[in-house]
C-alpha cells in the first residue's frame, strides 16, 4: 500500500498477522467417516491452581461467581468454591460422558494434578484425553521465558505421574506469552496447542504440529455474572446453535464447547451440558473427537492446508 498520511496515530498491523486467513475460499480438507462437524469438548481442571496465599502465591485469586478478592489473608472462601469442582463437579460431569458415549479433552493444570491426581487420573482411565493447561492457572503474558519453560517441562511431569502417559496438547489459560509456542516446539512431545481463536478449523504450525481453535463463547465461562448465561438452556441454546450453523455451512468446520469442573458441574447447570450431548451423540454428521485425535487427523490431510 502506499505509504501512511502523517500525523496518523500508531501504525499498522506486523506483517507477521494473517487477517485474511482463506479470503473465503473452499478448503480441500475432511473428516472421518464424512461428517461436517469436528466437535471437542474441553474441560478445565484448574482447581488447586487458582492463585491463593496458602498455596505459596503472592495473592488470592479474586474471580468466581462472585468478583473479589482478599488482600493479606487466606481466603477459604474462594477456595471452597473452586473444591466444588474437584469434590463434586468432577464425578457428575465424567458420568454424563459416559452415558452418551463421549471422549473429552481434559486441560488440567500441573499443580491442580500434582495436588489432587485423580483429577487426571479417573478421566484418563474413563478414555478421556488429560491435556497442559500452564502449572497454575493464570496468564503467561510478559511470564520470563525461563519460568515458562519450568512451567511447561513441571505441568508434563505432573500429568505423566498422575496418569503414566505425557501430554501432548496445551492451552493457556487467556493470553499466551511470544515465547510460549516456540517453547513447546522445543520441548519436542506436544502435537497441538489451543492458543487459537481465529478460525473454524485448525491449522498446521510448521510440518508437525496443530494450531486447534479454542471459543469463548460456546463456553460455561459465561455464567460467571454478567455473561450472559442463567439458565442450563441458554448455554445448551446457544451451543447447539453454534453447531447446527457450522453444519448448515456444509463445508468441514470445527467447534470447540469449553467447560469447568466448579461451573457446570452445578446440579442447576448440568441438564444445559446433558441437552447438547443429546444432541449430538451418535450423528454421522458429527465427529465428536478428543483433540488429540483432531490433530493427529489435520495432519493427516494435505500439506497445503
Amino acid at each position: 500500500m502506499s505509504a501512511l498520511p502523517a500525523g496518523l496515530p500508531g501504525g499498522m498491523p506486523p506483517a507477521s498477522r494473517d487477517l485474511a486467513g482463506r479470503a473465503g475460499a473452499p478448503i480441500a480438507a475432511s473428516w472421518p467417516g464424512g461428517a461436517k462437524l469436528a466437535l471437542s469438548f474441553v474441560v478445565n481442571v484448574e482447581e488447586g491452581a487458582e492463585l491463593a496465599l496458602t498455596s505459596g502465591d503472592a495473592r488470592n485469586e479474586a474471580t468466581y461467581e462472585a468478583r473479589e478478592e482478599v488482600v493479606g489473608h487466606p481466603d477459604p472462601c474462594m477456595e471452597s468454591h473452586f473444591g466444588y469442582g474437584s469434590r463434586v463437579g468432577l464425578w457428575r460431569i465424567l458420568d454424563a460422558f459416559d452415558a452418551h458415549g463421549v471422549k473429552a479433552t481434559f486441560s488440567s493444570c500441573g499443580r491442580a494434578v500434582a495436588a489432587t491426581p485423580v483429577l487426571a487420573a479417573a478421566p484418563h482411565a474413563r478414555g478421556h484425553e488429560i491435556s497442559a493447561h500452564g502449572w497454575r492457572w493464570e496468564s503467561h503474558a510478559g511470564m520470563p521465558e525461563d519460568t515458562e519453560r519450568a512451567v511447561i517441562a513441571a505441568t508434563v511431569s505432573a500429568i505423566r505421574d498422575a496418569t503414566g502417559e505425557r501430554p501432548v496438547g496445551w492451552h493457556t489459560r487467556s493470553a499466551s506469552s511470544i515465547n510460549t509456542r516456540r517453547l513447546l516446539l522445543e520441548e519436542g512431545g506436544f502435537l497441538y496447542d489451543s492458543d487459537t481463536y481465529d478460525d473454524d478449523l485448525p491449522r498446521r504450525h510448521g510440518a508437525r504440529h496443530v494450531r486447534l481453535p479454542y471459543a469463548f463463547d460456546t463456553n460455561d465461562m459465561r455464567f460467571a455474572p454478567g455473561g450472559g448465561f442463567v439458565h442450563a438452556e441458554d448455554f445448551s441454546r446457544y451451543c447447539i446453535a453454534a453447531i447446527d450453523w457450522l453444519l448448515a455451512e456444509g463445508a468441514p468446520r470445527m467447534l470447540s464447547i469449553g467447560l469447568h469442573l466448579r461451573i457446570i458441574g452445578r446440579p442447576a447447570r448440568m441438564p444445559g451440558l446433558a441437552a447438547v450431548l443429546r444432541h449430538v451423540a451418535g450423528r454421522e454428521d458429527i465427529w465428536v473427537a478428543r483433540r488429540c485425535d483432531i490433530a493427529r487427523h489435520w495432519l493427516t490431510q494435505e500439506t497445503r492446508i
